[in-house]
């Protein structure tokens, strides 16, 4: 629920804490390209009081997910990591002033990362054989991750999971696997007596997704919209070309043999890029690529921002993965 926004337009306009922490002793990350948003916190700990003395972030994705990053830093510098371990998603977003539902996975984002800090200082071993199998596969959404959600947030709907955490929130075909860890979670809840029965899930007390409801069967031919007439010219296929003739064998030039391969990756992985970017109101347009250097222009929301920076970095995170090779990302106005 949203209460006061100006504490949320505050963060989002002039984040704190924004930047990498030299000294850090304790950092901690969730998310990821995948998963359309990223945070890293990094932590300067006191070893003889276990007192938080400054942390700093640095996040990729929306506005709400830099808000949540900035104002987790501002909740525990100065606590002891007991304090600090001891917050929820749900304070993080109380102290925004409050989340819309389908960003709650911000607060939740800022949350992990904190744990996985304070987990790291303490040289907890991570279960990580547990958390290697993901439920959701689209985004890499672990079913620890997502019971762990569930029960910490007392979550009783498919829609709040997905608003959490983000699985089932794609394909949907994780849905079913989902379903039954909630209706699963809910009955442990029950049990120990954080919920009441009535507010527990129920299977198959969801209407099905996408993938289920996609049609079924053979497919049936279509009809012949233009039957006894032909089709508008510019429906008609263009008549071919007759061949090329083969060209004339000529020694290649340097500095030229993958230029059109690579800018072509380098537009598809923008491509895959831009929907994150526009849903919080920017845009990054390829401009072109010489050698190793990626010229783009950011648009929108993105000219300005302070955190900037961190979507280039994002962008040229990303870039590299896909093609397996470092590039450096430049704006250009």
């Amino acid at each position: 629920m949203l209460g006061n926004l100006d504490r949320l337009d505050e963060l989002v306009s002039s984040p704190r804490n924004a930047g990498v922490l030299l000294q850090a002793n304790a950092i901690g990350a969730f998310g990821g390209i995948r998963w359309g948003d990223a945070v890293k916190l990094m932590l300067r700990v006191d070893p003889a009081t276990d007192r938080i003395e400054q942390a700093r972030f640095q996040a990729f994705g929306c506005s709400s997910s830099i808000a949540a990053a900035s104002a987790v830093t501002e909740l525990i510098t100065g606590k002891t990591l007991d304090d600090a371990a001891a917050l929820g998603a749900a304070d993080i977003a109380d102290d925004l002033g409050g989340l819309p539902a389908a960003r709650m996975y911000c607060a939740v984002m800022a949350y992990e990362a904190l744990q996985t800090a304070i987990t790291s200082y303490r040289g907890i071993a991570a279960l990580r054989e547990a958390d290697a199998a993901p439920s959701c596969k689209c985004l890499g959404v672990s079913q620890m991750m997502i019971e762990r959600t569930i029960r910490f947030n007392r979550l009783t709907s498919l829609e709040q999971v997905t608003h959490y955490t983000k699985a089932a929130g794609s394909c949907s075909s994780c849905f079913k696997q989902v379903e039954g860890l909630l209706a699963r979670v809910n009955a442990e809840m029950v049990e120990d007596g954080l919920i009441d029965a009535g507010a527990a899930y129920q299977l198959g007390s969801t209407q099905q997704r996408a993938v289920d409801l996609k049609p079924h069967g053979a497919p049936q031919p279509a009809a012949n919209i233009f039957s006894g007439k032909a089709a508008p010219a510019h429906l008609r296929a263009m008549p071919k070309s007759p061949p090329p003739r083969p060209a004339t064998a000529q020694a290649p030039v340097a500095g030229t043999i993958d230029a059109l391969p690579l800018t072509s990756l380098v537009a598809e992985a923008l491509e895959d890029l831009r929907p994150h970017l526009q849903r919080d109101g920017g845009d990054c347009e390829l401009v072109s690529v010489e050698g190793n250097v990626v010229y783009v222009r950011l648009s929108g929301n993105c000219v300005g921002c302070q955190l900037s920076s961190v979507t280039l970095s994002g962008v040229q995170a990303r870039l590299a993965d896909k093609l397996g090779r470092p590039l450096r990302v430049v704006p250009v106005s």
